[in-house]
């Protein structure tokens, strides 16, 4: 059963200056569908670090910036594919959207899927439109906010999804980490890689970050690093556990205790996680596909039959 708590009114979302002309776009709980943002706000225009689930999420974002720099948003960065941080896209007509070549094929490839309906029939998704990044790259790019350096790097391999890539500004040690790291919330490897995540946040810590800006949750430091590769080794340990029992990953996750992670929001991820790392110990390479539809159901079965808790 989910342990999201939904019982009362989310606080509104907030923007923090997390260093001189860098902000973070807070958006609480951090649970299902609502992600974090962010900006880099220069002379000449803005840089921005994702988008929005919905429309009127994003519309608020849009509106957080402008009270902050009357320059135009002349970037938009996506970290991946998930609607979550790509749905507002067409909400940026004046921005370049950049993204690795992964995430402009999937966003291609599903337009605004129809998996959605796993969550609550209470969510105003809005006008939505699929709008893909149009400036790609397989490796790295670099954007530059006035003098100020930010690195785009995709991690190189399958981690959350096929298509993460984070955004680095040595200089100030900022990090915005897109969904490698969840703060408060379980992390999700159901379309990318538990092994292919953990390698990639060894990649974070050689970064030395000082300050993190997760894609869900609040504004951390390096340590929540530990506690997400923390997470994913239980996934992995409790998926061997499992497998060699003959347990579906549904029946394991029943049979499971989640121990110091039961208080992590949106728990029933962990059915999902533990598809991911079935097949990879059947031997399906990191990211390889899977039947996300069946992975998915099971997740609201363990949810009691309900759809996916939602607010966004």
């Amino acid at each position: 059963m989910s342990s999201t708590s939904h019982d009362h009114p989310l606080p509104p979302p907030r923007v923090e200056e997390v260093s001189d002309g860098i902000y973070a776009y807070i958006q609480p709980d951090g649970s299902w569908w609502i992600n974090n943002t962010g900006f880099l706000a220069g002379r000449r225009g803005v840089i921005g670090v994702d988008a929005c689930s919905t429309e009127r999420r994003t519309r608020a974002y849009r509106e957080a910036v402008a009270a902050v720099s009357g320059r135009p948003i002349t970037t938009l960065v996506n970290t991946h594919h998930h609607g979550d941080h790509t749905f507002g896209n067409y909400l940026f007509p004046e921005a370049t959207i950049v993204g690795h070549e992964g995430t402009r094929e999937h966003i291609l490839a599903e337009g605004i899927p129809a998996y959605r309906a796993a969550w609550s029939a209470e969510v105003e998704w809005g006008a939505l439109e699929a709008v893909p990044p149009f400036l790609t790259f397989t490796d790295r790019v670099t954007l530059y906010s006035d003098d100020l350096r930010c690195e785009v790097r995709h991690v190189g391999g399958a981690a959350h999804t096929t298509n993460d890539s984070y955004v680095w500004i040595p200089e100030r040690r900022v990090l915005f980490s897109g969904d490698l790291v969840f703060n408060g919330g379980t992390p999700f490897v159901l379309m990318g890689s538990v092994t292919g995540a953990i390698e990639a946040l060894s990649q974070l810590d050689e970064l030395d970050a000082e300050t993190i800006v997760p894609g869900h949750g609040e504004i951390c430091g390096p340590e929540v690093i530990d506690r997400v590769r923390g997470y994913l080794r239980f996934v992995l340990a409790t998926a061997e556990r499992g497998r060699a029992a003959g347990l579906t990953p549904l029946e394991t996750a029943r049979e499971s205790d989640l121990g110091e992670w039961a208080g992590l929001l949106d728990p029933e991820r962990i059915v999902g996680n533990l598809h991911r790392a079935y097949a990879e110990l059947d031997g399906l390479p990191p990211g390889g596909p899977i039947d996300l539809v069946a992975a998915v159901g099971d997740m609201i079965t363990f949810n009691g039959g309900r759809p996916l808790s939602c607010l966004a």
